[in-house]
């Protein structure tokens, strides 16, 4: 019998790509499009509406926390005075630009970089 056997997929060299694929989407996507439709019909002050914000602004902030004092991978190279500088620095110009994430994003990047290259040229 030719063709694809279900029992030879795993062993396959794309097969965790798709996996990765499929389970990202039907992770994310669904959830996306139920809260497009139920977003519609919230009232900004809803209590809901509150409350979602709430838990999503604590996911973000738990996030940034552990990347800051728990580094992994090429972050942990960084000292923590250094990575505390930057979420400093990327705070104070989200601030001071209107509340713009990504200039606070990138506020934070550019002064990780730099305190990374230079400590790397210091040393």
């Amino acid at each position: 019998m030719d063709g694809i056997h279900i029992t030879s997929l795993p062993d396959t060299w794309w097969w965790p790509f798709v996996m990765i694929l499929v389970a990202g989407w039907l992770a994310t996507d669904v959830w996306r499009w139920l809260g497009v439709l139920a977003g519609g019909r919230l009232r900004e002050d809803s209590e809901v509406f509150v409350w979602v914000r709430c838990v999503a602004t604590a996911l973000v902030a738990g996030v940034i926390s552990k990347l800051i004092l728990f580094p992994q991978g090429a972050l942990a190279e960084t000292s923590l005075a250094l990575r505390l500088l930057a979420a400093s620095c990327g705070f104070a110009a989200f601030l001071t630009f209107k509340q713009r994430v990504i200039v606070g994003v990138l506020t934070g990047e550019v002064v990780l970089l730099a305190g990374w290259v230079l400590h790397d040229v210091a040393f």
